[in-house]
């Protein structure tokens, strides 16, 4: 809600981490108004926080850091608050190193700070398979990006056999609530990996509700769980605004003698995003009432940002996200500048969410699966309004092989 419905990418993950992680901070109404937000009672959520940041994840690198200038007293309850975190660093070289160097600036806040406080998520992986390119036209007459754009993405040919061998391309139309019948594409790295799933709604849906459903889609596909998929035989033959039905005579060993598959073709893209979180964001201004009153300084000004980047491309998905909060001692000066709007072109928007993946068994039995903290927990969202031009990446360059990526 707070970022908005232009093209964008975020992690509410980042934010939220940074709010667990300043919770104990807080006491009477505002760590009520600190249970709201997070969802969660504020020791718990901060304990969840804790094991995210203790647990490496094969894909997934996650870190937090505090930087105190002490030009404060150094109260009781700071003291005990800021023993259980990470110790300071150079704020634009701890951005760097945290997100694989995807974002090399720490997000930009205002001078004068009394405390900042900031975590990092990144991650940055090989596709099971890669897709295949397909000319732009493959998005439909309907599409405006096909003005605009060579080539796209497809999903590899054979791709039913593969993902039952080894993961890859899940793709089907689902019954939703709050957003109708949507398409649904999941493209995955590593069995202990990342799973990115692209949700399209019918023009018209609002970017909120398609966000909200393609969390709970991502999150589901992701873990195995139950999703409510439409039979493409209880669909109308011919074109629609979000796929072409057709038909065709087969030999088939199905007992309904009826098979149905689906394909996907979507557009490569990439966004990178500056997010200003500190009045809209739930949680905010309650944690930075909390930390001033900690500090035993009177309620003046603060700053909460996050910058994030991410691309989606025929060989992989690499994204990243630093989310700060800055205390400020005095209001800055204000001068004389200019402000620049960018509109931003878009056709057909669609959401996307990345969930991490933390099978630690390998067992076969599902009774006997062992799930690791991360398990089923979205790391990036993001509004795809602006595609990029598909081409031929090669997977040189890129971290791991067979999907995995670095750890931090």
């Amino acid at each position: 809600g707070a970022v908005g419905n232009n093209h964008h990418v975020a992690s509410p993950l980042g934010a939220w981490l940074l709010l667990a992680l300043c919770g104990p901070a807080s006491t009477g109404h505002l760590r009520e108004q600190l249970t709201a937000a997070l969802g969660l009672d504020v020791e718990v959520a901060a304990t969840l926080a804790a094991t995210l940041l203790g647990s490496c994840h094969p894909l997934v690198g996650a870190g937090a850091a505090v930087w105190w200038t002490h030009a404060q007293k150094n109260t009781e309850a700071l003291a005990g608050w800021m023993a259980g975190l990470p110790a300071p660093a150079e704020l634009d070289a701890w951005a760097k190193e945290r997100t694989l160097g995807l974002i090399e600036k720490f997000p930009q806040l205002p001078p004068g700070p009394l405390l900042v406080l900031a975590t990092a998520l990144a991650t940055k992986v090989l596709w099971d398979q890669p897709f295949d390119l397909a000319p732009a036209r493959d998005l439909g007459a309907a599409s405006p990006w096909v003005a605009r754009l060579n080539h796209v993405l497809r999903t590899p040919r054979g791709g039913a056999v593969l993902r039952t061998l080894r993961g890859g391309h899940t793709q089907f139309i689902a019954a939703t609530e709050r957003a109708g019948d949507v398409a649904v594409h999941t493209a995955s790295a590593g069995d202990e990996g990342l799973a990115v799933t692209s949700v399209i709604a019918t023009p018209g849906v609002s970017p909120s509700d398609v966000l909200a459903v393609a969390y709970d889609l991502a999150t589901v596909v992701a873990c195995g769980g139950h999703v409510a998929r439409r039979s493409l035989f209880d669909l109308p033959l011919g074109d629609g605004p979000l796929w072409t039905l057709t038909e065709k005579p087969i030999m088939t060993t199905a007992r309904d003698r009826r098979e149905e598959y689906c394909t996907a073709v979507l557009p490569a893209w990439s966004a990178s995003s500056d997010h200003d979180l500190s009045a809209d964001a739930p949680g905010f201004p309650a944690v930075a009432a909390a930390l001033f009153e900690m500090l035993g300084v009177k309620l003046e000004m603060y700053a909460a940002r996050q910058s994030a980047f991410a691309k989606y491309s025929r060989i992989g998905f690499e994204a990243a996200a630093i989310s700060g909060l800055r205390m400020l001692g005095a209001p800055p000066r204000k001068r004389a500048g200019v402000c620049r709007v960018a509109e931003l072109r878009f056709g057909h928007p669609y959401a996307v969410v990345a969930v991490a993946t933390d099978d630690r068994s390998g067992a076969l039995i599902s009774s006997l699966q062992t799930n690791g903290p991360w398990h089923g927990v979205p790391v990036f969202s993001a509004w795809v309004a602006t595609p990029s031009d598909a081409n031929d990446d090669s997977r040189s360059g890129w971290a791991g092989k067979s999907g995995r990526g670095r750890t931090m």
